[in-house]
């Protein structure tokens, strides 16, 4: 069911905006889904902003966003892997070198003019940036944290970045974090207005906002090591550090 007629999202007043702030289409060594595909796969089921964040990429969310495809606005980003954990790079146009120390990333990532933001902080099997008590500072630097991840299995984990976000008064988010088109639409964040613009959308975030909250299905995860394996065969394989996309031999 589109997520726009899911009983208990009134419709009426100011305009919503359904926003999906981290998914990942086959511009990235783990997703088959073609970017185009996944846009059409999202309108369809109500998203109405869409964040592609390819790991270290935007060539994918560049093609997407091109396509203009009615009834979704795409926004450009990167999941950007930094010396030390993951960050959502928003509203850029340039891939950000893989491997810097976070506060070099944010810094890179500031130079374009994007939003930073925090995915699943606390997920014990990726590359999460606030395991470890000396990133704590970090969180100051952030205009969001990830407070739901669709995919996160981990005990606690969602429960505990909530938590975070709402301490340090940080604006939380629910995200598909989706690599597969059944994915999409599993959890997204309600704003108000269109938060098409860095500005628009910080406003937005710092205004109250709903969750959706949904959660993939396990096999979504469990499939991955099958999924990295066709993209090595396709030459798309994770960028290594040190290196920006489109400078990789």
């Amino acid at each position: 069911m589109p997520l726009l007629q899911r009983e208990g999202w009134p419709q009426e007043g100011a305009p919503k905006a359904f926003v999906d702030l981290h998914s990942h289409s086959s511009s990235s060594f783990d997703s088959l889904s073609d970017p185009i595909a996944l846009t059409r796969a999202a309108a369809a089921r109500g998203i109405t902003h869409l964040a592609i964040t390819d790991h270290d990429r935007v060539d994918g969310a560049q093609r997407a966003r091109d396509a203009q495809i009615p009834g979704i606005t795409v926004l450009v980003g990167s999941e950007v892997r930094t010396r030390d954990g993951d960050m959502i790079a928003l509203f850029i146009e340039r891939p950000i070198k893989v491997g810097l120390p976070p506060a070099e990333a944010i810094a890179a990532i500031r130079e374009q003019g994007g939003l930073v933001g925090i995915p699943h902080p606390f997920d014990g099997t990726r590359g999460s940036l606030l395991l470890k008590e000396e990133h704590a500072e970090l969180i100051t630097l952030v205009d969001w944290i990830e407070g739901w991840n669709a995919r996160l299995w981990t005990p606690g984990g969602n429960a505990r970045a909530a938590a975070l976000a709402a301490t340090h008064g940080i604006p939380s988010v629910a995200s598909s974090d989706a690599h597969s088109i059944m994915e999409i639409g599993n959890a997204a964040t309600v704003l108000a207005g269109d938060p098409s613009t860095p500005a628009l959308m910080r406003a937005a975030l710092a205004a109250p906002h709903e969750l959706i909250t949904g959660r993939s299905a396990l096999l979504a995860r469990l499939v991955m090591p099958f999924v990295k394996v066709i993209n090595a065969t396709r030459g798309n394989r994770r960028i290594k550090p040190g290196v920006t996309y489109g400078e990789q031999g």
